[in-house]
């Protein structure tokens, strides 16, 4: 039977993760339930070891990140953050949308790491992987949490987000900026309704993103625009357009990443791809297989963000010439922050803050 659309998620199916070590076959009876019952979000604790992680990659622009949620209910068929469910034993299909972990004890873990006599501040940065701000945060507010500590001890901070819901934080946030702590960048990878609703169907509209985008600025906030992922045929058409829509918002870096397929996503997309883009499908493989050296996904370092060859040359130079014409100071998606102002712990412990 073929796998059936549910309005609301982005992935079509729920294939075993690759770490699975058993399969299990359903009747048709169950198959056709299955198919016909729309997934719903469930909501999970999942207490956190050590809360920061660390990465050396050299095309990514920092070096510690926090990620408040496991799992995605914004459901963006793109995400490369999706076969990390298969360390779970879940389907980086609708189990990464559906089965979603939050970390009530973030903040706890997070000044356990500061509190370590030897802590060095660097940046941090909210959101790498999944949004800080998805759904659930609302009610939970473990980024929130974070964020309250972060203004505390004065330590810098860049957050990464596809939805409205960060300007609930303003009042943090603008306290951050107003010293050179913090900065936001948003994504926006399509202006278009109709393929939002499909590719990243729980995401806040463009409009809406634009609007947080303008109160972030309006608050002292330094904003940077992400047109992530770029996907050929798809969504590239519209490069010009969102930059200038950004920076219009109040926008002043900008920063495109091409479409990432690791592991499972690979299958996830094409068949996200054959059942809502069957008339170009082929073609649009076609192009990205022309910008991974003939594979669909080439991970090395220096071009797994941006692609090589003519096309993804050709992609370049047009962002490059956009960003030019719109005023953008820099191809870039975080701002460089003042690690001089944390104040450790120990110190505010003895009453040293002054």
């Amino acid at each position: 039977m073929a796998a059936t659309h549910h309005k609301g998620r982005g992935a079509i199916s729920a294939p075993e993760g690759r770490f699975a070590t058993h399969s299990r076959e359903i009747d048709a009876e169950e198959a056709n339930l299955r198919a016909s019952t729309a997934p719903e979000t469930v909501l999970k604790a999942m207490q956190a070891g050590r809360i920061i992680s660390s990465n050396n990659s050299p095309d990514v622009p920092f070096d510690r990140s926090i990620n408040p949620y496991q799992g995605c209910e914004h459901g963006c068929i793109y995400c490369y953050a999706r076969p990390s469910h298969s360390y779970l034993g879940l389907s980086p299909g609708l189990d990464f949308e559906t089965r979603i972990f939050y970390k009530p004890n973030a903040a706890t873990r997070l000044l356990e790491e500061w509190q370590k006599p030897g802590y060095e501040c660097k940046p941090i940065t909210i959101g790498a992987n999944t949004d800080p701000y998805q759904p659930a945060e609302k009610s939970l507010q473990v980024t929130r949490q974070l964020l309250e500590l972060f203004a505390e001890y004065r330590h810098p901070v860049n957050i990464i987000t596809k939805s409205h819901l960060v300007c609930r934080d303003l009042d943090l946030l603008s306290d951050l900026a107003k010293d050179g702590l913090c900065s936001v960048a948003v994504s926006i990878p399509t202006m278009d309704a109709a393929l939002k609703r499909i590719m990243e169907p729980r995401v806040p509209a463009a409009k809406s993103r634009l609007n947080a985008i303008r109160e972030l600025s309006d608050s002292g906030v330094p904003v940077s625009l992400l047109v992530a992922p770029v996907i050929p045929a798809v969504n590239d058409s519209e490069i010009e357009s969102i930059l200038e829509a950004a920076a219009s918002a109040g926008a002043n870096q900008a920063r495109y990443i091409f479409l990432r397929l690791p592991h499972e996503l690979k299958e996830l997309f094409e068949e996200w791809l054959n059942t809502h883009f069957q008339d170009r499908a082929g073609h649009v493989m076609s192009l990205i297989k022309q910008a991974n050296a003939g594979k669909r996904y080439d991970h090395g370092f220096g071009h797994r963000q941006t692609g090589r060859g003519p096309y993804a040359a050709m992609l370049g130079a047009r962002f490059k010439k956009a960003c030019n014409q719109f005023g953008f100071e820099s191809e870039s998606y975080q701002q460089a922050l003042d690690c001089n102002q944390f104040l450790h712990p120990a110190q505010r412990q003895l009453g040293l803050d002054f």
